[in-house]
């Protein structure tokens, strides 16, 4: 179990103690071997915080833990309604925008997922000691009641906290309440790789509140469905279902981490035929590997990390072109296939086996060929396929359907495990998977659905939002948005200017934000808006904002296939002509050389549709959506094929920018 903290006392009680106590328990707390650096460090903040807090009562703690982001914050000064969250810079003479981004994110965690401190003022200090002055700012306080970040170099604290409680009111906290508060964290699925990787169990990284899925307990139920198939040596798939952002990804990892780091039991592994997924996640863990090394004083090089967390998460075509080599089983006996409704049909498949591997009698479809790797065990084998309803984008992406389907004509043996809820449309695609089953092998488990988005955590309604905004249920979007239009803010515009100032202007700290756009968005072109450039997902979703080729710089767009299970804090979704309103029903276009054609394929309208399902279901914390006005100049961008579109979104009660 994480310490919230490793010392905490009253000022007064801080101040009575000899410093070489304080300094002792501050050790014996401490994860790593102790350097010079770090007690020296502890011995300044100690010294300085009983000289500047010489007048000031309250509650202090130090190195108070912030799981979500695997660190802990200096120093917490709890005194009558404000907890002022301070980052300690000892010797630094300015004050640099990494320290800055570092301070206000540790008070945005707080803020958004430490349940005592969502009603109460927050203020971000950050100190420099050796700084020449402090930066004279005026007081703002946000809506949620977090103050902007003062910048001082420490004579002036108490000075600071008595103008602060001076200037602003409220109800005295409890400091043990507050200091044992439920911590309810709701990671990207960068950071939950990330913590996962570093040892965190699923219940410290996870929320856990009434409101949200608890995603233990899904992953209980499947190790429940392991640990039977192995000891009675039977063969099992289980279908975790869920909307966008529901945890499905998250309960993967959580799943491939717990065993393949168990001792003495067989390899699990995470496949995602997601490249950019991968990849991102690979370099982000293989990033923090090496950082992690250092601080332990030992060196590990990138391709190191590389290769170790290659063990951890792989390309599910690297895994299936293995397999084509000999008929052995791999050596894993538990797999997890990651938007598994997106592995493809026979005819994808073998055209594919054809033209790029020259398997001329290959005539399987992905979920049949995959069943039939984990069926070579002689034992025991268990897959776990991660499903998203409404989640195909591309060209022969069979769905659930073909995975049933395969267990139907070729593996009787198998064991299948299925949610109840596994009865939406965007799921069977209008089949009837689980009644029209015959025979003893369909297992109904009810926490294998996950109904509600944890990813949009100012509201869980977010995706039901979306769809029913697709599904033209305008009665159904407005409900819903005037339930969450508060807490999660979506705004409309028609100047991608204005578009691009309103995400700057919403990201605090380094709160990430970014361009999207369908992929057959061509004619956004002529705002600056190029999809058809390529771009690196891992340098658009991992670099800072100093960066011109990250997200930050709102240059390079990206589009379904590079944000596809992954998320922004805020997100500019631009919507072009491609799916746009005519007769109160959408029509779906395609831009095939110098003019827009209509997609008349029913499966490649829902591919379009569920584009746009994806775009919208990004962003944690809010979105402005771009709609362009067009140009009557321009035949392939006409005022009319975006203006029925705008209205409708308007008419849902969105804010107009």
């Amino acid at each position: 179990m994480i310490k919230s903290s490793y010392y905490k006392n009253s000022i007064q009680g801080f101040k009575s103690d000899t410093n070489e106590s304080i300094l002792g328990h501050l050790a014996s707390q401490h994860e790593f071997s102790l350097d010079e650096k770090q007690k020296n460090s502890w011995q300044a903040q100690i010294d300085l915080l009983k000289n500047w807090l010489s007048d000031i009562e309250g509650t202090i703690a130090f190195e108070y833990s912030i799981p979500r982001m695997g660190k802990r914050i200096d120093c917490i000064l709890i005194v009558q309604h404000i907890v002022f969250v301070i980052e300690f810079k000892i010797g630094s003479d300015s004050y640099d925008s990494a320290s800055i981004n570092q301070t206000v994110d540790y008070a945005l965690d707080l803020k958004n997922f430490h349940s005592e401190s969502h009603k109460v003022l927050l203020s971000p200090i950050l100190i420099c000691t050796k700084a020449e002055k402090e930066i004279n700012q005026k007081l703002v306080i946000s809506n949620d009641k977090l103050t902007n970040i003062f910048c001082i170099n420490g004579p002036l604290l108490g000075v600071y906290i008595k103008d602060m409680l001076k200037n602003t009111n409220g109800k005295d906290i409890d400091a043990s309440d507050w200091l044992n508060s439920i911590y309810k964290p709701t990671p990207t699925i960068i950071e939950a790789a990330q913590a996962l990787y570093r040892g965190h169990n699923i219940d410290e990284i996870s929320r856990s509140d009434s409101g949200a899925i608890n995603l233990s307990e899904t992953s209980s139920k499947i190790k429940e469905i392991i640990d039977d198939a192995k000891l009675h040596n039977k063969k099992a798939i289980s279908f975790i279902t869920g909307v966008p952002g529901a945890g499905k990804t998250l309960a993967g990892l959580n799943i491939a981490n717990t065993w393949h780091d168990t001792e003495n039991s067989e390899h699990a592994v995470f496949l995602s035929g997601n490249g950019p997924l991968v990849d991102i996640l690979r370099e982000a863990l293989a990033r923090e590997d090496v950082i992690n090394a250092k601080k332990k004083g030992s060196t590990l090089s990138k391709a190191q990390s590389i290769s170790k967390a290659k063990s951890f998460i792989q390309n599910i075509h690297h895994f299936r072109d293995a397999a084509l080599i000999g008929d052995k089983p791999p050596i894993e006996h538990v797999v997890i296939f990651d938007e598994a409704q997106r592995a493809w049909t026979e005819k994808q498949t073998s055209s594919f086996m054809k033209t790029k591997k020259g398997v001329i009698d290959f005539n399987k479809s992905e979920p049949e060929f995959l069943i039939s790797v984990m069926d070579r065990h002689e034992n025991w084998a268990v897959i776990i396929c991660l499903i998203g309803g409404g989640q195909e984008i591309n060209k022969g992406e069979a769905g659930i359907n073909e995975w049933f389907s395969s267990l139907s004509r070729s593996f009787p043996d198998w064991n299948i495990h299925v949610s109840d809820q596994l009865t939406d449309y965007e799921y069977t695609q209008g089949s009837s998977l689980i009644s029209d089953w015959k025979g003893n092998r369909m297992h109904i488990e009810e926490n294998l659905h996950l109904s509600v988005s944890i990813r949009s955590f100012r509201s869980e309604n977010v995706s039901a939002f979306v769809k029913a905004l697709l599904d033209l249920n305008s009665n159904e979007a407005r409900n819903y948005y005037e339930q969450f239009k508060s807490d999660y803010p979506i705004v409309i515009t028609r100047d991608i200017n204005q578009a691009k100032l309103w995400l700057k202007e919403q990201a605090r700290g380094t709160e990430r934000y970014g361009l999207t756009a369908s992929s057959g968005g061509r004619r956004l072109k002529p705002y600056g808006i190029h999809v058809k450039n390529i771009m690196k997902p891992v340098n658009w979703f991992l670099n800072n904002q100093n960066d011109v080729r990250s997200s930050f710089y709102l240059e390079d767009v990206a589009t379904e296939f590079d944000v596809q299970g992954l998320e922004l804090d805020w997100v500019c979704v631009a919507w072009d002509a491609d799916l746009r309103i005519v007769n109160k029903s959408w029509e779906y276009k395609s831009f095939v050389g110098s003019k827009w054609s209509d997609i008349k394929l029913s499966i490649n309208q829902q591919y379009l549709k569920n584009t746009y399902r994806v775009l919208l279901t990004r962003a944690r914390q809010g979105m402005v959506i771009f709609i362009p006005a067009g140009s009557m100049d321009d035949k392939t961008r006409l005022p009319e094929f975006y203006d029925n579109t705008y209205n409708y979104l308007k008419n849902l009660g969105i804010q107009e920018i």
